[in-house]
């Protein structure tokens, strides 16, 4: 349990560097976090379910300004560990990862606090010439500060709780747990439906339909429906760069001849 607790912090550490060091490549993303977890204890298949439940959550989730959203990063790995090291489905591991996601929303704005702090700091040293110890505050302490909020709640988490929590789950009435697991399937729901509000249209609509009716009638699952619209997308998008390849065409042809009548 020592060395999975280690690593699952390392993966941790990993996916929270992505969008501060290496410019967002969405590790980050509960779906690809629950695979990278999945593949680290040996269940890829339920790493993918979870991460992939949370993703649907989190879809609607955007860090807006100052704002600090609930983390479903964090969410993410501590609840799909649990689910793969507790034997538990995928509706009993999104049952702790809301609150888990909410106390990573804690440690975030007291992070913030923190480095809000260290900012003042490197205003005074930039005042008083020395710039490579404001470097090292930026970029070594953020840094490291960042990597301790992440390693810390996921190592004692898994190495500590697992059992701690299944048991308090197991406590939990059956009331409870009912309407979690409904709340479990509502909330993707809910969440798919903000990002639709964002990027659906008239355009877009067609697709949708596509999608649902491929998706009703046609028996394939969510991954072959998801290799149909890549392929779709990429045969549209071939279309239409050679559109735009054509007309650059014939806008370089006419050059020529003008510079002729010259």
């Amino acid at each position: 349990m020592l060395v999975q607790s280690i690593v699952l912090g390392l993966i941790g550490v990993f996916v929270m560097l992505d969008s501060r060091l290496l410019g967002r490549l969405n590790f980050e993303r509960p779906l690809i976090v629950g695979t990278l977890v999945g593949l680290a204890l040996g269940d890829l298949e339920k790493g993918l379910l979870v991460g992939a439940s949370i993703e649907l959550i989190s879809l609607g989730v955007v860090q807006v300004g100052a704002a600090v959203p609930a983390d479903m990063t964090l969410g993410a790995i501590i609840a799909t560990a649990f689910a793969i090291l507790s034997g538990s489905n995928a509706e009993t591991a999104l049952t702790i990862a809301i609150p888990i996601a909410i106390l990573g929303q804690l440690l975030g704005i007291l992070m913030r606090t923190v480095l809000a702090s260290m900012t003042h700091r490197g205003d005074a040293l930039i005042e008083e010439g020395k710039f490579k110890q404001v470097q090292h505050i930026h970029i070594v302490w953020g840094t490291i500060l960042y990597s301790l909020m992440y390693f810390i709640p996921i190592f004692l988490a898994i190495y500590f709780g697992t059992d701690l929590v299944k048991s308090i789950v197991d406590a939990i009435p059956e009331w409870i747990t009912d309407g979690l697991s409904l709340a479990s399937k509502l909330l993707p729901a809910y969440g798919f439906a903000l990002l639709l509000q964002t990027m659906l249209s008239k355009k877009m609509m067609p697709f949708l339909v596509l999608g649902f009716l491929i998706t009703a009638y046609s028996g394939l699952g969510i991954t072959g429906v998801a290799l149909f619209a890549g392929i779709v997308a990429f045969v549209m998008y071939q279309i239409e760069a050679n559109k735009s390849g054509g007309s650059g065409g014939n806008g370089s042809a006419e050059e020529p001849d003008a510079l002729d009548d010259l």
